[in-house]
């Protein structure tokens, strides 16, 4: 098969260079940017009197075609044509004749392919925010059916305070949120079109790259030619937010094993979300979540594969560049998988509440509240956190609760404790009398609550 590009060379490609040069195998996928970016070209040419109305019609009518036979399922793809580019523009050609190759008029490979890449991730960075929001608003539901439970908060995965399962749940809605924010930055950031770069340095004809760029939906031309085509921070950038989507997901999946095992028992996950064992019937593994987790690594992979290729680059374009679609393809379709499963899982997962009130108990989470009652005494509070100490130590030696103390206990630590001090060794207490914004009470998590809700669009 001849080249399009084959007119320097004497030889044909050694079908091993063929094979190992091919990125259509990923690269497909970029079909309908491919031949939208073709026809805002197509009439841009026409629009500048560089090709005739008659020629700029009969290529917009074969594009057309050639995207009804990709949809179809009825176009080849081979590595001698080596990417999407010179699959539509040889079989433009075979539709239309020699026309077929005016459409490459003011145009490279170099700015197609980064356009292309460009318009795909803008479309796939909306589908991202529309499944981020997804996994939110479950989030969010399950919040609400869960304002009133409560269970322990940890530090060090220690026993810390207590918290409303409601609280813990919309750390991970503003998680999301900020994920939501990158993508909309990044979204701005990539509102320049590369289309009419060529290959490096512009070119001759009196093309309109304005025209082009209102056309294809961006906000005007890029400025630089040369940084144009040889650009890729807009697919290194998109590689950081879905690293960073993945490891929310990934810290999410952790407490998911984690709360689901007989150790915590917090949860218990849907059957449809689980799998078993080939050997111990009684199993039910968190399988999704531990894919979830283990996913997140694939996806950090990519990033580190890019960035590694783009370090040592000179401008302009190198073929190594060629390297940036497959891991970046991969990384979206994982995160997009993960954040799917993910929506499904948690929206049929029940919080065990016997055993999160009951748990929400142990470990002396209440002993702030009593260090901050001995700083309304007066005790200044380094004092007050060693008074708490050593009444923490001797429950440990005793085997009991701060709540189980009798009060002549107490004050045998502190002539101030008196008999108000029941009120603030009680979970529920402790957790509503942390009102302060962006806190844990039942006052704070509501009004967080309706204010997404309205954020959601689900008030």
């Amino acid at each position: 098969m001849t080249k399009l590009w084959g007119g320097r060379f004497s030889e044909e490609t050694d079908k091993l260079v063929e094979e190992f040069t091919s990125s259509i195998q990923y690269d497909h996928l970029l079909y309908k940017e491919d031949i939208e970016g073709s026809r805002v070209h197509c009439r841009m040419l026409m629009r500048q009197g560089i090709i005739s109305q008659e020629e700029g019609e009969s290529i917009l009518k074969g594009l057309d075609e050639i995207e009804g036979e990709i949809e179809r399922g009825e176009l080849p793809f081979t590595p001698e044509l080596e990417d999407i580019h010179m699959h539509v523009e040889h079989r433009l050609k075979e539709k239309v004749g020699p026309v077929g190759g005016k459409l490459h008029t003011a145009r490279s490979r170099n700015d197609q392919v980064a356009l292309d890449f460009r318009l795909y991730l803008r479309r796939e960075g909306k589908e991202l925010r529309g499944l981020l929001r997804d996994i939110q608003k479950v989030l969010l539901e399950q919040a609400e059916a869960n304002v009133d439970l409560i269970m322990p908060g940890f530090t060090h995965l220690q026993h810390a305070q207590p918290v409303r399962v409601a609280f813990h749940l919309l750390a991970y809605v503003e998680m999301f949120q900020r994920d939501i924010s990158r993508l909309e930055d990044w979204h701005r950031r990539t509102a320049l079109s590369p289309l009419g770069s060529c290959a490096l340095a512009g070119t001759s004809f009196p093309i309109d790259r304005h025209f082009t760029s209102r056309e294809l939906g961006f906000e005007g031309p890029t400025r630089n030619a040369m940084d144009s085509v040889s650009d890729r921070d807009f697919a290194m950038e998109m590689l950081s937010i879905l690293s960073i989507i993945a490891i929310h997901l990934s810290r999410m999946a952790e407490e998911i094993v984690l709360w689901s095992s007989t150790e915590f028992s917090f949860i218990t996950l849907p059957d449809g979300f689980c799998t078993g064992s080939s050997i111990m019937p009684q199993k039910k593994n968190p399988d999704v979540a531990e894919l979830v987790r283990g996913k997140t690594g694939r996806v950090l992979g990519a990033m580190v594969a890019l960035f590694t290729t783009m370090k040592g680059l000179p401008l302009a374009y190198n073929r190594d560049m060629q390297e940036d679609k497959e891991p970046l393809l991969d990384a979206l379709e994982t995160v997009k998988g993960s954040l799917k499963v993910m929506t499904g899982m948690l929206k049929g997962t029940r919080f065990n509440r016997e055993e999160l009130e009951r748990r929400a108990k142990e470990g002396f989470t209440t002993a702030t509240d009593l260090a901050d009652y001995l700083v309304r005494k007066g005790v200044p509070f380094r004092d007050a956190h060693g008074i708490v100490g050593r009444i923490v130590a001797h429950c440990v030696n005793q085997g009991l609760e701060l709540d189980r103390l009798s009060l002549k206990e107490l004050k045998g630590f502190s002539p101030l404790i008196e008999e108000d001090v029941f009120k603030v060794l009680g979970v529920k207490e402790s957790v509503d009398s942390r009102d302060s914004f962006g806190g844990t009470s039942k006052r704070e998590v509501e009004r967080a609550i309706a204010w997404w809700r309205e954020v959601l669009g689900e008030g």
